[in-house]
């Protein structure tokens, strides 16, 4: 027992006290994660849309995701992290309010739009915040430290928001935008310039050097960003297609949806950041991020071969839990290792706006795909999509190491 404490001690050490600030905003965020994993269920079995018109909303939604994770590349490197951190919490918390407010099938388009476009602007402001907060060798377990404190968030707030959306979907809205709003508050007491050495304020901001490399002139960085694009598409199936799958065809009640969910988050929480520990120092980033593909590949495939019941739930969100622990965080980690100051919002943005085009793509054409052809298809799909990523992390690895 004595040295799984040790190891765990020595998986949280030296990282900095502005790190551990905003990991905890992010908690307070997240657990209010309530809208976007149970939006398409709130569109057909609240609103009584059809799954093509609630997957087309979570297209939407992926539209002014791309939009805001670009804006917010670039006003991050403008104004700086903390500023747009800042307002993309206020105003989209705000926003999720509003939107729960709205019945219209326009309005709901309209606002999910805004919504999107704020909330995503939070992405590269909070990726560049992570890696001003942390060094070259604990900068993978930082953001570890970040995506633990968005999956425990996420845990509490898909359990809850299970048990909420089982009695009244409207409650969803307030909740996640009250905790984005509280988010703010926090960020402002304790990570801004006057409270926090580690917070540049602007008139310390260094100007953006010509020497600066754009992203977009960065082949090796702009195929990564292609099989982003690949795996978030198939990872996107998750919060959209999945629980429909759940509700309609495993005929799970939404409390065990959200309960399986949850899964995903605790085990994240509890085992990645000594998985991170273990592996960083190994600098093979690329081919953990290969392994962890074909991990989630299996995730998808086990709906197709397994019997429909709950333990096919709990099987599949068990390989997607430990493919995602193996992959996300050392994606991150190459993003960055490709960026300086002058030009990292930026990265991190196109690094945004690749998640958010696989959520315009993968919500509509997934569930066009069920409405089409059925999940068997789409699962088959999804597997083969997975498949092909790995296989293309690995020919990306081999031109790195070339490069070097």
């Amino acid at each position: 027992m004595s040295y799984v404490g040790k190891i765990y001690k020595n998986a949280y050490s030296g990282l900095s006290p502005a790190t551990w600030w905003l990991s905890l905003v992010m908690l307070i965020n997240r657990s209010g994660t309530m809208v976007v994993p149970f939006m398409t269920l709130y569109m057909t079995q609240a609103l009584h849309y059809n799954i093509a018109k609630a997957g087309a909303v979570m297209a939407i939604f992926g539209a002014g995701a791309v939009c805001g994770g670009f804006l917010g590349g670039k006003l991050t490197d403008k104004f700086g992290f903390y500023n747009i951190q800042l307002s993309a919490l206020l105003c989209g918390g705000a926003m999720f309010i509003v939107l729960g407010q709205m019945t219209s099938y326009m309005a709901i388009c309209a606002c999910t739009f805004v919504l999107a476009v704020l909330n995503e602007s939070f992405r590269p402001a909070n990726s560049t915040a992570i890696a001003q907060y942390s060094n070259e060798q604990n900068r993978t377990r930082c953001y570890s430290l970040n995506r633990l404190s968005i999956n425990l968030g996420w845990a509490l707030g898909s359990a809850v928001g299970g048990f909420i959306a089982s009695k009244n979907y409207h409650l969803l809205f307030w909740i996640d935008g009250l905790t984005n709003i509280g988010a703010a508050f926090l960020l402002r007491s304790v990570l801004s310039p006057q409270r926090n050495a580690q917070t540049p304020s602007q008139k310390d901001k260094k100007p953006i050097e010509d020497k600066s490399r754009s992203p977009y002139s960065d082949k090796l960085y702009l195929f990564f960003i292609f099989l982003t694009i690949m795996f978030s598409y198939s990872f996107f199936q998750l919060f959209t297609t999945v629980p429909v799958f759940y509700r309609t065809s495993l005929r799970l009640p939404e409390w065990q949806i959200g309960a399986v969910m949850a899964v995903n988050g605790l085990i994240v929480a509890v085992v990645e950041m000594v998985l991170v520990f273990k592996l960083e120092q190994k600098k093979k980033n690329l081919k953990f991020i290969s392994a962890g593909i074909l991990l989630i590949s299996m995730s998808f495939l086990v709906f197709n071969i397994l019997p429909g019941t709950l333990m096919v739930a709990v099987s599949s969100m068990l390989f997607i839990t430990i493919g995602e622990m193996l992959s996300m965080p050392f994606m991150n980690s190459f993003m960055i290792s490709r960026t300086d100051e002058g030009n990292r919002g930026q990265y991190a943005g196109l690094y945004t706006v690749a998640w958010s085009v696989a959520q315009v793509i993968g919500p509509f054409t997934g569930t066009q795909i069920v409405e089409q052809y059925g999940f068997t298809t789409l699962w088959w799909f999804i597997t083969a999509m997975c498949i092909l990523t790995a296989l293309g992390f690995a020919y990306l690895r081999i031109r790195v190491d070339r490069n070097k």
